[in-house]
């Protein structure tokens, strides 16, 4: 009786190698270092290796390690103090063409990584990083609508050959319309009742001009706050991607602000470039009515900006917008097939592809430019030797083409210099524009020490609820204890190597987590036991005990940790943030547990006390 089969083994054998196999790169410690990228066309090369090379010894920094992976370089330093000196160096000396960042390094050798094993993320309680609280610009968003809303007026009366004198904005949510005559501005109320119904409109006159007011309804003024904050929030979380932070936080606060959280980004700066970043196209027509010469010297016309192309060339453009990065719903880079040069493939939506035909269709033979507009933040050094963040805006023509048949859904962008720039340009566009303005009110860093500390507190009430509670078991439980202590080590390994393989982020809740785990984890065991003592004391055999005291707890087992795993759905499905992070540790924990507690405890009992006989056991 109680004996084994084979196949148990072979199972236990999967189980343990599995925990130990991903549960180990979390004892390599990450490496301070720094990472190179290339800004926009610029490459990272062999010869860049070298430059890197020579700044840092010039430096005096020795290096560990220095590579060139997939055009990113990657160096290895020795303390976090020459760490911060190395990117201050590197981006001083290197310019604005490449990013320099800093970076922990994994350490976990080739062999584990080969199969997919590597450390658990941590989050920004627990690594550090920045924390920052941003504030939706929820006016700008709504003079958009109202701008949105005077020109789509124009267009429906223009179509319809339908004369006014002006559209404006008039105040926050007001349009104003102006015309000569009553019987115009009601042909111009009827169309646009049927147009606009979200519109409430109030005709009146002043003198000999007639008037009417359309007012935006509150529903559709909240729509458009909601809409903003629900796009801006998808922009930003597109933005961290391209950084490469895991498990970051972006989440709605109130109904105007942002909550990010980054762990492991230890330069705000970096940081605030890469959420402030807005890297959009405009296309206008370009003014060949009016004379270019003028407008350098200062005289340009109304209606009319100048602007230049990347080689410096001025070019007079129209300010009326065409379209914008709001009508592109996606963007890829490939190369025309017929100059072989690199280009950025456009679709627009619905709205762009109507006005784009349009427009294109009227202008045959007339030229239109492309302007790449890119909104950043940079981090500068004071006169003291302090940071400053200083927002930087570029603008630049692209191409401006002469149109030669009516386009639709789908163009091109030439004029590139490179395929890494089509690339980047067409990631940026991807991944959106933000709907309104934001601003950075709060900023808090969380340092790598408190980091560590908490990790240090984290690990020793891991420890010492674990090391009391085997303390307990093996007193109590004599060898049964035993095996239940070899389980609840298992049990612990594979939380942490199936935490490790999800790759999830692992918080100071998900250590709360994992504590509450450890005890909850013996409690199967000790359900099993005493089952298996009111066995012995009932007068059966111990080979008999054995068998029953598993099979009937079994049932129970699967009651208790079936409420608490539903509980611990519940708090991941209506939580957020920490909350969530608690809920996965604790799921994990109680599926594993109830492995390991009634499935290994059993193969490792039957291996000492089966297929023998038996007087007594040590329980």
């Amino acid at each position: 009786m109680n004996r084994n089969p084979a196949w148990k083994y072979l199972v236990l054998i999967v189980l343990v190698s599995f925990g130990l196999i991903y549960a180990t790169p979390n004892l390599f410690v990450a490496e301070p270092g720094v990472q190179v990228i290339g800004v926009r066309n610029a490459e990272v090369n062999e010869d860049t290796l070298a430059q890197v090379t020579s700044i840092l010894e010039q430096r005096n920094l020795e290096v560990k390690g220095i590579s060139l992976e997939n055009g990113t370089l990657k160096a290895r330093l020795l303390s976090d103090e020459a760490q911060s000196t190395a990117r201050d160096a590197l981006r001083a000396e290197l310019g604005s063409e490449y990013g320099v960042a800093l970076a922990d390094m994994p350490t976990t050798p080739s062999w584990l990584a080969s199969l997919g094993a590597q450390p658990m993320y941590l989050g920004l309680d627990l690594r550090g990083g920045v924390h920052f609280l941003l504030q939706v610009d929820m006016e700008a968003a709504m003079l958009r609508s109202e701008e949105n809303y005077v020109d789509d007026i124009k267009t429906l009366y223009q179509e319809d050959k339908l004369r006014y004198l002006t559209v404006k904005r008039e105040g926050t949510g007001r349009i104003q319309a102006k015309f000569r005559s009553e019987e115009l501005r009601d042909q111009a109320l009827q169309k646009l009742s049927i147009a606009y119904p979200e519109l409430t409109t109030t005709p009146y006159q002043q003198s000999d001009r007639y008037f009417f007011r359309a007012e935006i309804s509150e529903a559709t003024i909240s729509e458009v706050r909601k809409a903003a904050l629900k796009k801006n929030m998808t922009a930003i979380r597109n933005r961290i991607d391209q950084l490469g932070v895991s498990e970051p936080i972006v989440q709605q606060q109130g109904t105007d602000r942002i909550v990010v959280q980054l762990p492991g980004v230890k330069d705000p700066g970096e940081a605030k470039g890469a959420i402030g970043k807005v890297a959009t196209l405009e296309v206008k027509m370009v003014d060949e009515d009016n004379d270019l010469q003028s407008s350098i010297s200062g005289r340009t016309p109304p209606g009319t900006k100048q602007y230049l192309f990347r080689n410096g060339q001025p070019i007079l453009l129209k300010n009326r917008l065409i379209l914008s990065g709001e009508n592109i719903i996606d963007a890829s880079s490939g190369f025309d097939s017929q100059s072989g040069g690199p280009v950025v493939h456009i679709t627009l939506d619905a709205k762009g592809k109507s006005v784009w035909q349009d427009v294109t269709g009227k202008n045959i033979g007339k030229r239109t430019a492309v302007i790449y507009i890119e909104n950043t933040f940079e981090t500068k050094l004071r006169a003291d030797g302090s940071e400053q963040i200083v927002k930087k805006k570029i603008e630049e023509v692209m191409t401006a083409p002469v149109i030669q048949d009516q386009l639709g859904k789908r163009f091109q962008i030439t004029g590139l210099d490179s395929p890494k720039e089509a690339q980047s340009l067409a990631l940026s566009l991807k991944a959106g524009s933000l709907a309104a303005p934001i601003y950075f009110i709060e900023e808090r860093t969380v340092g790598p020490s408190l980091g560590k500390e908490n990790i240090e507190k984290g690990f020793k009430s891991v420890l010492y609820g674990f090391l009391a509670v085997l303390v307990f078991m093996v007193i109590y439980y004599r060898v049964f204890g035993g095996v239940a202590s070899f389980a609840l080590v298992l049990n612990l390994v594979i939380i942490v190597g199936v935490l490790s393989l999800l790759q999830a982020t692992l918080t100071l809740p998900g250590v709360a987590g994992l504590v509450l785990t450890v005890g909850m984890a013996v409690d199967a065991n000790v359900l099993i036991f005493e089952r298996i003592r009111e066995e012995i004391r009932a007068g059966n055999a111990p080979q008999t005990a054995i068998h029953r005291g598993y099979d009937n707890a079994f049932s129970t087992i699967i009651d208790a940790n079936l409420t608490t795993l539903i509980a611990a759905m519940v708090l991941f499905n209506f939580g957020t943030g920490p909350i969530q992070g608690f809920a996965i540790t604790l799921s994990i924990g109680i599926v594993t547990s109830m492995i390991t507690a009634i499935f290994v405890s059993r193969i490792v009992v039957n291996f000492i006390y089966g297929n023998r006989r038996l007087e007594s056991l040590a329980i």
